[in-house]
């Protein structure tokens, strides 16, 4: 719940811990959006938090912000009520714990953390809180793509949901995994295709199919070097609706293709495509007397009429989508802090996807499926995982 103390019409302070390439785009959004101001800027390299002032200041136009180099420098010397965490994956929770035992407001980048104990953490960290808003970027959700397809199951517009897939076909040259010692490594990005780069597909998974019961997975690396983690993951899950799903994340697949969701149920189905709505098709009515028994494939696409034309329109890029699906969710965040209601996306729906993901791992690890709620309340905390290799 939100801390009804701020003032509504107060643009609120807002610091960024870590200036990478996420704290980037983070204060873009943050310097966009009218109800916030950002005022601090913290990374333990001073060059970073120096050359993204400079950027704040010369290119977006707004006022300098200071910058230190740890987040407990800032929250002594700077006046701030929301804290957006953007550092590598695995130094998520300490901030983020940090920043709410000091009071703060908090907006975490994907995935919530790296491992589930520290999931935990700043699940108890958010409950023994006393207002403060928690919630961690899955910006997905707020596509008008995949709020489409979120309410046609919840409506019952597709009938009983049948099955998922979640399909990530990406490409990362090895000068990606070389730009940083933290990526491709368990300690501090978590994982490889699935935590880093399909975390979101995971989550909106969930999000459409439910409660997971059981994951079996196979992971591998197959085409990068000087990496311990996956390019390759493939799973199948059974839901507890008794749905069944397919995750299939990959970083190794030139020249790099789409992230595609598809959600299939008997009275009608959807594909999601890099956030536009590729297709929908919804029978609201009951299936009529001699109906066809097979159906006819790709029938009666109602893509348009759901969200528009923008919205069921190809998208080789993404890159405007990616923005713009960020800023409702920072817009979110700010209505759950004026307003006192949740936001849409907390702490519990960051850690089923981290527990899914982290499932598939240990799947892939044992060689056998694991039971989600196993994974969740920690039965495999100690397991350490590993890749499979060619």
């Amino acid at each position: 719940m939100a801390n009804t103390a701020t003032t509504p019409k107060r643009r609120l302070r807002t610091a960024v811990v870590g200036c990478g390439v996420i704290g980037r785009q983070h204060a873009k959004l943050i310097t966009a959006n009218d109800d916030l101001e950002l005022v601090a800027l913290v990374d333990p390299l001073e060059p970073a938090a120096t050359a993204l002032a400079d950027t704040v200041e010369s290119e977006l136009h707004n006022p300098r912000p200071a910058t230190y180099s740890s987040l407990a420098a800032a929250l002594k010397g700077a006046d701030i009520d929301l804290v957006a965490v953007c550092t590598p994956s695995g130094l998520h929770a300490d901030l983020a714990v940090e920043a709410l035992n000091a009071g703060k407001h908090v907006i975490i980048e994907k995935p919530i953390d790296v491992d589930l104990p520290n999931a935990r953490r700043v699940a108890d960290a958010a409950a023994a809180a006393t207002g403060q808003v928690v919630s961690v970027i899955s910006q997905h959700r707020f596509d008008p793509a995949s709020v489409a397809v979120a309410r046609a199951v919840r409506s019952g517009r597709f009938g009983r949901i049948t099955s998922g897939v979640a399909s990530l076909a990406w490409w990362r040259g090895q000068n990606y995994y070389d730009s940083g010692q933290w990526r491709g490594t368990w300690e501090l990005d978590g994982g490889g295709a699935v935590m880093n780069q399909g975390v979101h597909s995971v989550d909106l998974l969930l999000w459409f199919l439910g409660t997971p019961v059981q994951i079996q997975a196979h992971t591998a690396l197959l085409a990068h070097e000087r990496i311990e983690v996956e390019d390759t993951a493939v799973a199948t899950v059974r839901f507890a609706s008794g749905a069944l799903a397919v995750i299939h994340c990959t970083t190794a697949a030139y020249p790099g293709l789409t992230a595609r969701i598809q959600v299939h149920g008997e009275r009608g189905s959807a594909v999601v495509d890099n956030d536009r709505l590729q297709y929908f098709h919804a029978a609201d009515n009951a299936p009529a007397e001699g109906e066809s028994s097979y159906g006819m494939a790709g029938a009666g696409n109602q893509a348009e009429l759901e969200v528009g034309a923008h919205d069921a329109a190809a998208n080789t890029d993404g890159s405007d989508d990616l923005q713009t699906a960020h800023q409702k969710q920072y817009a979110d965040v700010v209505e759950a802090i004026r307003s006192g209601k949740d936001p849409r996306v907390g702490v519990e729906e960051a850690t089923a996807a981290l527990a899914t993901v982290r499932a598939l791992y240990v799947s892939a690890t044992l060689g056998s499926a694991v039971y989600f709620e196993d994974v969740l309340a920690g039965k495999y905390d100690d397991l350490v995982v590993h890749t499979g290799r060619a």
